[in-house]
């Protein structure tokens, strides 16, 4: 099944387990989601994610969620950039999500990483999603 925007689709995958209180769910495995998890698991979103082999040898990604007292860690999760509206902001425009409690999370030449990270390394770039 081909599918237009990966990253999304993950974004969505997420949402959907913690909806149903799931504590893993799993997606099709590729650098930049992987890149994502990085970010989500070291800013404290997730417990992590490991690489699980499949038969087309494309392999997957399981994903551990996160929860406190029962709700989900993660309460809100919008992806930015679309296929169709690519988002590219400077390191002065990176949008501080609910005033510095959520992430944005950015894609830069050197690399994908938080928008806290973004601005110390004063690099722009295109904005992938939020994390609140």
């Amino acid at each position: 099944m081909s599918v237009n925007d990966p990253l999304g689709d993950m974004l969505t995958r997420i949402r959907n387990a913690q909806a149903r209180g799931k504590s893993t769910t799993s997606t099709p495995a590729s650098k930049l989601r992987a890149w994502v998890l990085d970010v989500l698991a070291s800013e404290g979103y997730i417990r992590g994610y490991e690489r699980a082999p499949t038969e087309n040898g494309q392999g997957e990604l399981v994903i551990s969620l996160k929860y406190f007292e029962g709700e989900p860690v993660i309460r809100e999760l919008k992806r930015v950039s679309k296929p169709g509206r690519r988002v590219y902001l400077g390191v002065k425009e990176i949008p501080a999500v609910r005033n510095g409690l959520g992430v944005s999370i950015v894609s830069t030449p050197k690399g994908v990483m938080s928008d806290a990270a973004a601005r110390s390394a004063n690099v722009g770039g295109e904005v992938l999603c939020t994390v609140f």
